[in-house]
């Protein structure tokens, strides 16, 4: 569980986040708005990237604002970013790994075994010796989440994952998401504007709108609430 309580991000004049309090549940959670709702600020306070002015955030009894960035990785905070991330140069294999040996511990042989596990979860053990620049986008997609999920993950922030895939694939990737949370026992929060993929994901979603916490609660009733609704169809206008 993810506890948000009165937290508050200010660049300049702009709060990006006006005291958002929130708490995520287990399992898979949405995190939806328009664009320039404050989602990824929210994520990258989480991830340690930016401090707020204001506000607490404890998961499972651990405040997590008092880790410096590397320790809550090592803790067990993981994400993805709307850019892929994945390195050009390594095989499918070596990205895994070389993100699980900075956040993980554990002998040679416990590694590779986990990355050998995570690939297979996510359906790459075929290409798992393939160097990523010949891949295609949904190879690359697929990278980033078993990066964001290899080993015991605590907490994992899914920042627009399915961005560019069609629909066949961000159906596969919706199998993959739902059921990280059995696999691994982490909180995921997955960020997208494919309502879709949140609803086929997400049991429980909060809003955003210009940095205000607008609805939380069952994915089902929060699409359909008249304020989500309304945040929606301003954005489409502007």
């Amino acid at each position: 569980m993810i506890e948000i309580t009165d937290l508050s991000v200010q660049f300049g004049g702009v709060r990006s986040l006006d005291e958002v309090t929130l708490t995520f549940p287990d399992g898979t959670c949405g995190l939806i708005g328009p664009n320039g709702a404050g989602k990824t600020t929210l994520f990258n306070v989480l991830s340690g990237f930016v401090t707020p002015v204001a506000g607490r955030v404890e998961i499972d009894d651990v405040d997590l604002l008092s880790m410096t960035d590397y320790r809550r990785a090592r803790w067990g905070l993981r994400r993805t970013f709307q850019t892929v991330q994945t390195i050009e140069s390594l095989t499918v294999y070596e990205n895994v790994r070389t993100v699980h040996e900075h956040a993980s511990e554990g002998s040679r042989s416990e590694r590779q075994d986990a990355v050998d596990d995570v690939l297979s979860f996510v359906g790459l053990t075929d290409i798992r010796d393939e160097v990523v620049r010949t891949l295609p986008q949904r190879d690359r997609r697929f990278i980033e989440v078993a990066r964001a999920i290899v080993g015991e993950p605590r907490v994992v922030l899914l920042d627009e994952p399915g961005a560019g895939l069609p629909e066949e694939e961000t159906e596969q990737l919706a199998e993959i998401i739902r059921n990280v949370p059995g696999r691994t026992g982490a909180t995921v929060i997955l960020v997208d504007h494919d309502m879709s993929l949140v609803q086929a994901c997400c049991e429980w979603t909060a809003v955003l709108d210009f940095g205000r916490l607008v609805a939380a609660g069952p994915t089902a009733e929060v699409l359909r609430d008249e304020r989500v609704l309304a945040a929606y169809v301003g954005d489409e206008e502007t």
